[in-house]
């Protein structure tokens, strides 16, 4: 069996691992640039985050953040209720760009102490971690979309063209909805709060994936893909290739972008080719977790017949999300399910329960076992073996006819 396969770094520390080829962009910039990547586009103004697009689509035209204290200040008890109060955000400065598609997220600082990261991936994920001080953030929704609480931590928006995304609470906080539609998170110091879009509305996956995250069990997320996965409804620059045309080297290219949810944990994808990823996730405490893959069908090829490999021993493929999660509890072996993701891009998920920690290697497969035709001894050489029995056979000849 190959064993080069999609291994999954988990090395969650202080920024994500496995960027793309070209390096991140470390200039520090000021507020009220626009920031433009594969997937997402957005407006970071002095004081907001406005028209936060994922594949063209906007459900949130506004968000801003600002510490708990100065917002009851400013709105009283009535916080994330009433649309006519309100509180005014922290001011806002941009301390990573996307700058052209060099980097797979942006990072914000707001002076409150927050700081908001926005991936650039096909899902459009933006975490705002609340750094050690109570805060809150609010989502106003675009014009014809509404939003509806799905939980104490989970808040679902819906726009009329068949757009969803999802609010998610992390650790101690909730969500609450406005008359209006408006989506209100308070976090507490150690809290973090998740907004994740979806293409062609919500699946039941998704969904499961949602709940994971609010309980802690998902601890990062994974996306790698191409250039060739955008979709452009603004006319912009971004390489775009239909189903039938064959990629340019550009759209090509493999990015892996990491989202961590928990801060103990860190993600380090090593390795990313068309048959393989390869990943290192470590954390502190020895309670296995569940890390969510997601890969384009540009980038990887028959995700969906994949197999997961952690620490180099087959992990066992689940039916359902309950089986994921019971791996986690120190289960016998770590377990892996696929689901498609409804996404613009064709992609799929595959969402690993890996039952122990600390440092463990993950490694997810192409379903076609990764073969390029050649035969693969344990120095993977292609053809190593093949070739010593042709000498063998060859020498085996030269001997006989000696004897002769």
């Amino acid at each position: 069996m190959n064993w080069k396969a999609l291994a999954v770094a988990v090395t969650l520390v202080v920024s994500v691992v496995g960027t793309p080829v070209a390096a991140a962009a470390t200039t520090q910039q000021t507020s009220g640039q626009a920031q433009s990547g594969t997937f997402i586009s957005f407006q970071a103004s002095e004081n907001a985050v406005t028209n936060y697009s994922v594949n063209g689509r906007t459900l949130v035209e506004r968000m801003n953040v600002q510490s708990a204290s100065e917002a009851r200040a400013q709105a009283g008890a009535d916080i994330g209720l009433s649309d006519g109060v309100g509180f005014s955000g922290a001011g806002l400065r941009i301390a990573n760009s996307l700058d052209a598609g060099a980097s797979t997220s942006a990072t914000i600082e707001s002076s409150s102490g927050a700081e908001i990261v926005a991936h650039d991936n096909d899902r459009g994920i933006m975490v705002v971690s609340a750094n050690g001080e109570s805060h809150v953030a609010r989502f106003d929704g675009s014009e014809g979309a509404e939003a509806e609480q799905e939980s104490e931590k989970r808040a679902v928006i819906e726009g009329d063209d068949g757009g969803a995304a999802t609010v998610i609470v992390i650790g101690e906080g909730n969500v609450s909805v406005s008359e209006g539609g408006n989506v209100t998170a308070m976090i507490e110091e150690d809290g973090t709060v998740v907004y994740r879009q979806y293409e062609d509305g919500r699946s039941d996956s998704e969904a499961a994936q949602e709940r994971m995250i609010a309980n802690g069990t998902a601890v990062a997320e994974v996306y790698v893909g191409t250039a060739a996965d955008a979709t452009s409804d603004d006319g912009g620059d971004t390489p775009t290739v239909t189903p039938t045309d064959e990629p340019s080297d550009e759209a090509a290219e493999r990015s892996a972008d990491v989202v961590r949810y928990s801060e103990d944990t860190t993600v380090e994808v090593t390795e990313r080719s068309a048959t393989t990823v390869n990943a290192t996730v470590d954390r502190a405490e020895s309670e296995g977790k569940v890390v969510i893959m997601s890969v384009s069908e540009t980038a990887f090829e028959n995700a969906d017949a994949a197999a997961v490999f952690v620490d180099g021993e087959a992990a066992a493929e689940a039916e359902s999300y309950g089986a994921v999660e019971s791996a986690t509890n120190d289960g016998e072996t770590s377990k892996y399910l696929v689901r498609s993701s409804s996404g613009a891009a064709a992609s799929t998920d595959v969402v690993v329960g890996i039952n122990h920690f600390s440092e463990r290697e993950v490694s997810m497969q192409s379903g076609d076992g990764g073969s390029d035709g050649g035969s693969t001894a344990s120095g993977g050489q292609p053809g190593f073996g093949a070739g010593l029995a042709v000498v063998a056979l060859v020498g085996a000849a030269l001997f006989a006819r000696h004897r002769s």
